[in-house]
């Protein structure tokens, strides 16, 4: 093989790995073992199991952060993008399900820090203008935009950490139920939403 194709076969294989068992749950030598070289070649072109990692999380947020914002970025009603963002966290999870699971493995979507967890407050700060934009359209206090930014892409996130292991329905089924909630919920707001003082406290 030559260096490049080396490199490409030990990020398959530790991909493969740290989605398997996670960072802690990996080492070098098992990475050197799967690939069939020894140690060193690994510590070679990556300088360690850290340096590997970094790689393949990297290339995993790129493409990622390509999907949701590419998404985004294709502009139109908010539903059509409510339900294009949810198709496309689907998608890619669909096509990368072992880069999906190296990501929320190590930063799930609950946490504060983590690569995960900051992609996914990027893609919130994206859904915040947009939002803001709407709410002044319905008038609609565009102050609240932040809220419910968090609040619609959690939704998604987290509904795409379940259907990572359930897998049914289909991803266009659940895209459709996200958008049921998000639309059929945002059409209806109320301009100061208040308990209705039910609720234990």
């Amino acid at each position: 093989m030559t260096g490049v194709q080396r490199r490409a076969q030990l990020l398959d294989v530790s991909r493969r790995l740290f989605a398997e068992k996670g960072f802690e749950g990996t080492s070098v030598e098992e990475i050197a073992a799967r690939a069939e070289v020894s140690k060193p070649v690994v510590y070679e072109h990556f300088g360690g199991k850290e340096g590997v990692y970094a790689v393949v999380v990297d290339r995993e947020i790129q493409g990622l952060t390509g999907a949701l914002t590419g998404a985004l970025e294709e502009g139109g009603h908010p539903k059509v993008l409510v339900e294009r963002t949810a198709l496309a966290l689907l998608g890619y999870i669909e096509a990368n399900e072992d880069g999906f699971r190296i990501l929320v493995r190590d930063s799930p979507v609950a946490q504060a820090t983590g690569t995960f967890s900051s992609l996914i407050g990027d893609v919130a700060t994206q859904v915040e203008h947009l939002l803001a934009d709407q709410f002044r359209q319905q008038g609609q206090d565009p102050k609240a935009a932040p809220i419910y930014a968090q609040m619609l892409v959690g939704m998604v996130a987290l509904t795409g950490q379940w259907w990572l292991d359930a897998r049914r329905p289909g991803k266009q089924e659940v895209a459709a139920h996200l958008v049921n909630l998000a639309w059929n919920g945002l059409q209806g707001l109320e301009r100061r939403p208040q308990l209705t003082g039910h609720s234990s406290r």
